[in-house]
């Protein structure tokens, strides 16, 4: 990408922090009277909400980006390997259990629901490759949406099980995602995760790039189709686990966002994990803080029902772009 998109990224990022510092229920106006507490809201409230909207989004596109090269379909989502909906169902068992009174319950039972997909993959898919990158790709997307379809059918068998309304409520209310009272030690449990995860896909970037090639040419290059995989499996499974643990889930950053900055690259799908990092960063960003302006009753818009909002009618433009082109 050329460095003055970069620097325009990096622009838009900064001018995008402190608004998100800013806004909320309670709007601070650096300019304006003072505001009782508003030191405690900056910096207990919204800068933690602000930087964890940074990790998470940033995880996100890095994933989204990196998921549909490996797959080489750019309709592919970090969703898609049934990481997310299997954390998302340890999730739901620390509230089924009552074990998420416990600060550390819920992203725990979270991340070894990811850690479970991530397992389920290997043991899977694994073998595959030894007959080629191609089948072992088509393996590894039957396998995750094998993965997600049952943790899916399990949430909703635990959902319909709930022990109380109670619990039911904040089953439902989390399955959303959201950054709504989050701290500096959801930070400190998300960040160490995602950035390993995002390091990891960096590293296939090069392998990426060789499979757009076509199976043939990347093992001519050197591509090891089992190392591929386990970086895919890793660095998705860290960024995704980790955001599913302290948000919920948030759907479709890791679609959107490679599809906006594609064309600012060269089209290879290394070269575009970094990028897609920092715009998927922008993205929850603004989101994030869009939610806490809409004027609503009752409290603020779910962040994940509004990149649902967003990012429904994007999926549709691109089945019809397809479409179009396939004609």
């Amino acid at each position: 990408m050329a460095p003055r998109w970069w620097i325009m990224l990096g622009v838009l990022l900064l001018l995008a922090l402190p608004l998100s510092l800013l806004a909320g229920q309670v709007w601070i106006d650096p300019f304006g009277p003072p505001v009782p507490g508003a030191v405690p809201i900056l910096v207990e409230l919204r800068a933690p909400r602000a930087a964890l909207a940074l990790v998470i989004g940033g995880g996100l596109g890095a994933a989204g980006a990196a998921m549909q090269g490996f797959l080489r379909n750019p309709l592919a989502d970090p969703g898609l390997f049934g990481i997310a909906p299997l954390a998302a169902l340890g999730a739901v068992l620390s509230f089924y259990t009552g074990a998420a009174i416990q600060e550390w319950a819920l992203p725990g039972f979270a991340l070894v629901g990811a850690g479970l997909a991530m397992a389920l993959l290997v043991l899977i898919a694994g073998r595959a490759t030894d007959g080629g990158i191609g089948r072992g790709i088509t393996l590894f997307t039957l396998a995750g949406m094998m993965i997600a379809s049952l943790a899916g059918a399990l949430t909703s068998l635990v959902i319909s099980l709930s022990p109380n309304p109670f619990a039911l409520s904040e089953i439902v209310t989390w399955l959303m995602g959201a950054l709504e009272n989050r701290s500096w030690h959801d930070v400190a449990l998300a960040a160490p995760p995602t950035l390993i995860g995002m390091v990891l896909l960096m590293r296939a970037g090069p392998s990426l790039d060789a499979l757009s090639l076509g199976d043939a040419a990347a093992r001519s290059l050197g591509v090891e189709p089992a190392r591929l995989q386990a970086l895919m499996v890793l660095g998705v499974g860290l960024v995704v686990g980790a955001g599913v643990a302290v948000a919920g889930i948030v759907g479709f950053v890791g679609l959107i966002v490679p599809h906006l900055v594609r064309p600012l690259t060269d089209h290879r799908p290394g070269s575009l994990i970094g990028p897609s990092a920092i715009a998927g960063a922008l993205l929850v960003l603004i989101a994030d803080s869009a939610c806490r302006l809409l004027p609503l009753t009752g409290g603020e818009l779910r962040l994940g029902i509004a990149l649902s909002v967003l990012g429904a009618p994007f999926f549709l433009m691109l089945l019809l772009r397809l479409r179009r082109d396939l004609a």
